[in-house]
């Protein structure tokens, strides 16, 4: 398993919310990250046998939408130029509403991409005046629809819960509304306060209140339950799929699998190490204008760090840790090494366990950041 994220660090307008490496559009500078990102493809496929399949590729960002059909063209045909890229591999690009037109789509869809993963959040425009969408919902539901006459099958919508005054009733609303629509998959997420963002700071200056724990816990678990009864399956703590219509890229990394991450400020997962881009688009040239992969930072996995990984990311899904891979990977007995925190968590009702492995139960997932630090030595 191999997969290739590609960052696409342009905007339109940078969302109040958003903490991502992105900047505003330029068409001057977009034009030298497209090469660039051709020389860091180069530069990368140098590294990989022939057998190197990929299996997955995820152009993120920013908001890779943005750009025109030739731009993606481009892309994907370096892409293909460099890697071996898998018949049936998953191939997903970001969307903004507001950024899409039906030609783009019909390109998306002849250069390949069989994934959409549409950013929407909210149903409410006033919701996404406030965070900082560019878009109305009417526009989004255009995009969609024009998506699904075009061809694409399987689209994720992303929503938010947790926003600045969006009450209950919002939140429901956000939902039904999606659910109608049919999508193959969701993303639920609650708006977490990230320092640096418009978001944060009107937070600070006392222009909202965030919604208390036990209103957010309940929106969860209401999606949880909600989308259960509509033919959801909630496979990781804030994902939901009809079936087998899960994001195979986003479960490579809950895997730990590796992964080549190109752009500024990607990161990527090669060999044991974990390595970070540059997030500068000036430093991004620079290193690549000199033959050199544009990697800030890099740090070579330990056994422990490897260990926690696999506990942290095993838990965000829903099945959980598998002893079996335990043993496999790492030949430890999971279930003896972590009695201790299993017989605690499983008193306090917080993991299920059964003769395959452990897994967090509803209260867990509510908690689970504690939950992991249980398993950190």
């Amino acid at each position: 398993m191999l997969g290739l994220y590609i960052h696409i660090p342009f905007c339109v307008s940078k969302c109040n919310y958003c903490d991502f490496n992105s900047f505003k559009m330029d068409k001057i500078a977009k034009d030298k990250y497209l090469k660039d990102l051709k020389k860091e493809m180069e530069l990368y496929s140098k590294d990989l046998k022939e057998d190197n399949y990929i299996t997955s590729v995820f152009l993120g960002g920013g908001t890779p939408s943005i750009l025109n059909s030739n731009e993606l063209k481009y892309i994907f045909e370096n892409i293909n130029l460099y890697f071996n890229v898998k018949n049936d591999a998953e191939i997903t690009v970001e969307c903004n509403p507001g950024t899409l037109t039906k030609e783009k789509l019909k390109t998306m869809k002849e250069i390949g991409i069989n994934r959409l993963s549409i950013g929407l959040q909210a149903v409410q425009d006033y919701h996404l005046k406030s965070i900082g969408r560019i878009h109305t919902y009417d526009e989004f539901e255009k995009n969609y629809k024009d998506a699904l006459e075009v061809g694409f099958k399987n689209i994720n919508i992303d929503l938010m819960y947790a926003l600045p005054n969006q009450t209950f009733e919002d939140w429901k609303e956000s939902l039904d509304k999606i659910v109608n629509l049919n999508p193959s998959h969701i993303s639920a997420y609650s708006l977490i306060l990230e320092e640096g963002t418009k978001l944060y700071d009107m937070y600070e200056n006392n222009e909202f209140d965030v919604i208390d724990e036990d209103t957010d816990i309940n929106m969860y678990n209401y999606t949880i339950d909600y989308l259960k009864s509509n033919g959801y399956n909630q496979y990781e703590i804030s994902n939901y799929a009809k079936d087998r219509c899960e994001c195979e890229h986003n479960i490579l990394y809950w895997k730990c699998d590796h992964y080549i991450g190109l752009g500024p400020g990607a990161s990527g997962y090669i060999n044991d190490f974990r390595y970070n881009n540059v997030e500068s688009l000036k430093e991004y040239h620079e290193k690549l204008s000199l033959n050199e992969k544009p990697i800030e930072s890099k740090d070579n996995l330990t056994l422990d760090d490897k260990i926690q990984e696999k506990i942290f990311m095993g838990l965000r899904m829903n099945e959980g840790i598998k002893f079996k891979d335990f043993k496999e990977e790492f030949n430890i007995n999971f279930k003896e090494k972590y009695s201790k925190e299993i017989n605690k968590l499983k008193e306090r009702k917080l993991i299920n366990e059964d003769i395959t492995g452990i897994r967090l139960t509803q209260s867990g997932r509510e908690i689970s950041n504690s939950i992991f630090i249980e398993f950190i030595d």
